[in-house]
Order: structure tokens, then sequence, then C-alpha cells
């Protein structure tokens, strides 16, 4: 163990050093039973106690900006000597903008009405009794992702929001970067006299540690985020023994309707593909109505290409692009997280409807169109989580539905859809109150 201090309180750093495969399945379980009794003191805490501990982490992040991004340039300095793609470093990397966008994200969740506590529905029984329900925190919520180390703060401060407490699990390319997060909000917790254990960071890379957690750490563990690729995901889905918030992979779509607006489609479809294409609410697929593909796709395709897009496309599409990569069935299937794009030219709101019935992963499917039937009908036939119209498929993100952050994008149709906030973290409970009712 070292110690150094944050925020004038001194936290414990754990080196990464792969402990035997008994010594981590007792260290596992010790985080569950830490978790679960830190989770009862926060039950013990108002609104206000919670709201404070966030605007003090949010300060501890920004206090500690220069020791995080040095970590991150270690990540950074490592993922570029294994080769990682451009995109992955993107989600990896952090720089003095970003680490304040995720301070002020906190400060954001802190600002959120409480979560916790809220009436759902009242009502009162023929008998006189009078039930509400009324919502409660999820308990201790275990959250396991990838390379993007800003999931460390989100998953951290949102679990707190909603009064559940946290043990993440992050990937090795953001290990660095995740631990100086993760101190910075325990010393925060620590110089709050919070419970300091509501967040917990699995000191190991160690894959066996994730089984442990999917096992629920001997019923210490309430609920499972994954936030990753397919990979992730399906092993989750398929070994979890406690309940799994999903989320599947981004293969998000953008429809061009026939009567899309030229400069709205063209802006749209560049920012929807092009503004970060690591990220998961990037479109990966964009079907052309054959009625305007002539004239608009061209225009579409210019602005793609010049700004640095390879593009893919079906017999229709390559009929008007001329010498673009064909695209195969594995390319209507692929999150590419890149600066590729596969096109269908299709047979107007119908085709489209057909093409996302058979591909999409419901996560996010867009149309451009100044028909408003066509816009109420697309939003109506699309199951996907978010469905927007005339507008980037980038907006899928819990900060830009005014969440503050989010834990990710859940594609399931239990519990939780759409972007999970500090609000799809809770459950509730029934409180029923009598004045002495005995049943018959």
């Amino acid at each position: 163990m070292q110690q150094r201090p944050i925020c004038g309180t001194w936290v414990r750093m754990t080196v990464q050093t792969p402990p035997p495969s008994a010594a981590l399945a007792e260290t596992m379980l010790d985080m569950g039973r830490r978790a679960r009794a830190a989770s009862r003191e926060l039950g013990l805490l108002t609104a206000q106690d919670r709201t404070r501990a966030l605007k003090a982490i949010a300060a501890a992040i920004r206090a500690a900006g220069p020791e995080i991004l040095r970590a991150n340039e270690e990540d950074m300095a490592a993922a570029r000597a294994k080769g990682l793609a451009p995109s992955m470093l993107d989600r990896l990397a952090l720089d003095e903008k970003r680490l304040e966008g995720i301070a002020a994200g906190v400060e954001t969740v802190a600002d959120l009405p409480d979560p916790l506590g809220r009436e759902l529905a009242r009502w009162t029984r023929p008998n006189g009794l009078d039930i509400a329900r009324i919502s409660v925190p999820l308990g201790v919520i275990g959250i396991i992702y990838e390379s993007r180390p800003n999931v460390t703060v989100d998953a951290g401060v949102l679990c707190l929001r909603s009064g559940n407490a946290a043990i993440l699990r992050g990937g090795s390319e953001s290990a660095k970067t995740s631990h100086a997060l993760a101190d910075a909000m325990r010393g925060a917790l620590k110089s709050e006299e919070m419970p300091v254990d509501a967040i917990q960071l699995v000191a190991t890379t160690d894959r066996e540690a994730v089984g442990h957690m999917l096992g629920g750490l001997n019923g210490a563990l309430d609920v499972i985020v994954p936030r990753g690729g397919r990979s992730l995901v399906e092993r989750v889905q398929a070994e979890a023994r406690v309940p799994v918030i999903g989320h599947l992979e981004g293969l998000c779509h953008t429809f061009v309707h026939a009567a899309a607006d030229p400069k709205k489609a063209v802006d749209i479809v560049l920012n929807a593909k092009m503004r970060r294409t690591g990220v998961c609410g990037s479109t990966e697929t964009l079907l052309m109505d054959v009625a305007a593909a002539p004239t608009l796709l061209p225009l579409i395709a210019k602005a793609l290409t010049e700004a640095g897009c390879e593009l893919r496309g079906d017999g229709r599409t390559r009929a008007i692009l001329g010498d673009i990569t064909p695209a195969t069935e594995e390319d209507w299937a692929t999150e590419y997280l890149d600066a590729i794009l596969s096109i269908a030219v299709v047979d107007g709101l119908p085709g489209a409807l057909a093409h996302l019935a058979r591909w999409s992963s419901g996560h996010t499917d867009a149309i451009i169109t100044e028909d408003a039937a066509a816009a109420e009908a697309f939003i109506a036939n699309v199951d996907s989580a978010i469905v927007v119209h005339n507008a980037s498929t980038q907006f899928a993100d819990g900060g830009e539905f005014g969440f503050g952050a989010e834990i990710g994008i859940a594609t399931g149709r239990i519990h939780a859809r759409g972007p999970v906030g500090a609000e799809q973290l809770t459950t509730y409970k029934y409180a029923v109150r009598g004045t002495g009712q005995v049943r018959p």
C-alpha cells in the first residue's frame, strides 16, 4: 500500500499486483461486505448530505487534476504502444477541458432533484388502507466497464446521488487514470465524513475479479451494469447471478427521408457520424430514401469524405456514388466506432423500418424529415431506446438529457431503458398505512 494526500486527506492507493486466486476471492468478498455496510450508512444520510459529498468530489477532481492527467498520460502511452485504434485512444484520452467537463458533470448531478423518497403513486382502498409507492435505492451496484475513465466518476457519483454503494471494475487500458479518479472521490468522501466504501474500485485488472462480481459476492451485489463492447455485455448477461441492466453496442442509424431539408440532412449526418466516432451514439449506418438519394446522397457523401470518412454502400448506393467499397451483411451488423459509414438506399419509410427491424441494436435511431406524419410514424414504429427526429444521434447521452451523467444507455426493456442516470438507479417500496384494519 502507498499513501498520498488528496484534498488534505490521506487515502490508500493500492498497487495493482494480481493476488493469488484464493486471496482475490476473499478480497472481492470483503469489498462486497464493505459496500453493503456503506449502503446502510448511505440510507441514514439526507439529500443535503449527499449533495455536499458530490460538491466535495467535484472540488477534489479539480484539485487532483495534474495528478489525474499524469496518470492518463501513462495509460495513453501504454495504449499507443499496444497499437490501440484511434477511436479507442479518443475514448481513453483526458485533457484539461475533458477533466473540467467531468467535474462540472458531478456538480450537475449534485444539483439534480433528489431521486429518493419520491411518492410515485398513492391511493386509498375501500377498506381505508392508504397505500403509497415510494422510490428507494437499489442497494449495491457493480459496474463493469472498459476503457473510458470518465465512467469511473459517472458511475460513482450517480450511485451516490441515488443512495447506492458502487463497486467499480474498469478496463486495464484506463487503470491508472481510474485509480487517480477513484482516489480523489474517496478522499472527498473521507474529508466530508461520509462512508468511504460507498465508492470502491477493484484494484486488479485480473479478469477473475469480474467472475466474482458476476457471482454476486455472496449476496452483496444487487445489480450489475456492464458498459462496453458486445463480448463484455454478452458474458455478463450469460454468467451473472444477479439482475443486469444491459447495454448492447450502439449500432445507430440515421434515415434521410424524401422530405428531408437538404442542409439539415448534410449537417446532421456529418455530426452524427464524425463529431466523435468512438462514442456509442455515433451513427454507423445511413439509410437514404430512394426518392431523395440521386440528389441528396452525393451532397452528404461529399461532406463525409472531406471529413475523412470511409463510405461503404449497397448496390443502389454505389450506382449513385461510384467507386466506394461494397457493403456486406457484416457491415450492417458492425459498430465501427471509427470513421467508417455504411449506406443503404431504401424504399421510403417502409424500407427504413424493415432495415431497422433486421439490424438495429435498439440503441438510437434517427429520421431527418420535414414531414410531421412520417416523423411520428417513425417514432411510433421504431423499437429503440432512443428515437430522434431532426437531430444527431450523438445526443444519445445522459448529460444531454439533463441527467448530469450516465452509467450507460440501457437497451433492454426491464427496469431502465435509454440513458441510465440517478433516477434509473432506484426501485420502490410500498408504504401501507392503516387505522386498525384486519383482513377478514
